[in-house]
């Protein structure tokens, strides 16, 4: 049956990226997470999806340029009532050993290239021993086969914005295990293929309702949403058919 991974935590009803999503999303009944990583300037892996922090938080400026001290003081709950800081992926992984969630962490290194950003996150997985419960995914495929050569026993995903001609073949080439597509660009019978050659298959970000049926129905490996509720009230109907 179709996994489902809360797009930044439960981020359709929660400040994304921050600790409260994630809750959020295991107390729903996700079966993992996505979530994204970069590095401040003195070296922390802090969990947050843009390269600045304006749109998420109520402070301006890149996440390289902070130090972890001065970014923990921003609230990532910008619109909220109640101040979230942004989390670190180490906050994260404790929390995750209380649980059985799988998490996918996307390396934000296309645009600012973070020197060691593969290393600092693979060392954490290991610390917490959750390699087998992981997924390292980015835009930047260097990233990816660089991470797979630290790591091997660690599952990697290139992730696409547009469509890729027989994604099976590239994914085998740079030895990933899958891939995350954009969910408009790949079409019913990619999907199949792909997974036909042992390939999984998690696209993103897939929120209406004639989408998440779309890919419940081709059994697709997972989707990648912002309303991980309402994915898996849909996926029920599939689950009592089977």
């Amino acid at each position: 049956m179709t996994q489902i991974f809360a797009h930044r935590g439960y981020s359709a009803a929660f400040a994304e990226n921050t600790l409260k999503s994630f809750v959020e999303a295991e107390k729903v009944g996700a079966d993992g997470l996505e979530l994204d990583v970069q590095l401040t300037r003195d070296g922390e892996i802090v969990v947050i999806h843009d390269e600045k922090v304006d749109r998420t938080t109520n402070g301006h400026g890149f996440v390289k340029d902070f130090s972890y001290k001065d970014i923990r003081k921003l609230n990532a709950n910008k619109k909220g009532t109640k101040k979230e800081p942004i989390p670190t992926l180490e906050e994260v992984f404790e929390w995750l050993s209380t649980n059985q969630l799988l998490c996918n962490i996307e390396l934000k290194n296309a645009l600012i290239p973070y020197n060691g950003l593969e290393e600092k996150v693979i060392a954490l997985i290991r610390k917490f021993n959750l390699s087998r419960r992981i997924i390292l995914s980015s835009f930047n495929h260097y990233s990816v086969v660089y991470s797979y050569r630290l790591a091997p026993d660690i599952e990697t995903a290139p992730l696409f914005l547009e469509a890729i001609y027989m994604p099976w073949i590239y994914s085998q080439s740079i030895r990933a295990k899958g891939i995350h597509p954009k969910h408009t660009t790949i079409p019913n019978h990619i999907i199949t293929t792909t997974m036909e050659n042992g390939i999984a298959v998690r696209p993103y970000t897939v929120n209406r309702e004639a989408d998440l049926k779309r890919l419940f129905n081709l059994d697709c490996t997972a989707v990648i949403t912002d309303y991980p509720e309402k994915a898996i009230n849909i996926r029920k109907q599939y689950e009592k058919r089977a």
